[in-house]
């Protein structure tokens, strides 16, 4: 981490409060819908700089109620910058997700950021725009996954590593993945055959 001295994380509360605070600020909503990977829906739009239209959808796979407080407290454990990013405005909420990672550390005001030096914290409140929200299962399953330009939303969690923690206590290793995979496989194979 490029940052100069200690970090001291807030706890989710505290940061929060800021958050909504900066937002009222900018004459955002501060009602909040928090979203993970799975709930993001990137397009190709033609008619878009860059062709690509960012969406997001919470119909086909729902966000948890207690999963903000498990990713953020997931990315307190490292020392890489943690960033609130709002996406834009949908139905008065304002869409929000969490990200973590070093790529942000080099994020100043001119890109968009408020930067918290000591908490390791930024916070990007964004532009005035509606975001879509998808609700054609069609559009979600063709929606672009690879082979885009990197975005800064990349470097957020999944509901799926909100699901290992949960079970597990942690993330879980690729190979631990594939390992829980065939189990899964073996027992649906084993409960045929009785």
């Amino acid at each position: 981490m490029n940052q100069a001295g200690i970090i001291s994380r807030p706890n989710l509360k505290d940061a929060l409060a800021v958050w909504n605070q900066l937002l009222a600020a900018t004459g955002h909503a501060t009602d909040l819908l928090w979203i993970f990977e799975e709930n993001l829906c990137f397009e190709k739009r033609p008619d878009l700089p860059g062709g690509l239209h960012i969406g997001f959808q919470t119909r086909f796979a729902p966000v948890p109620p207690d999963a903000l407080e498990i990713a953020y407290e997931h990315f307190c454990e490292s020392d890489a910058r943690l960033v609130f990013y709002r996406l834009g405005e949908s139905k008065g909420r304002s869409v929000c997700v969490l990200l973590g990672d070093a790529w942000f550390d080099e994020k100043q005001e001119s890109d968009g950021f408020v930067r918290r030096n000591e908490w390791g914290f930024s916070f990007h409140p964004g532009q005035r725009i509606e975001i879509e929200e998808v609700n054609d299962m069609r559009r979600w399953i063709r929606r672009i996954r690879r082979e885009r330009p990197l975005h800064d939303v990349d470097f957020c969690m999944t509901l799926a590593a909100v699901d290992e923690i949960q079970v597990h206590g942690r993330v879980l290793s690729a190979g631990e993945r594939y390992s829980e995979s065939m189990l899964g496989q073996l027992r649906r194979i084993f409960s045929h055959a009785n």
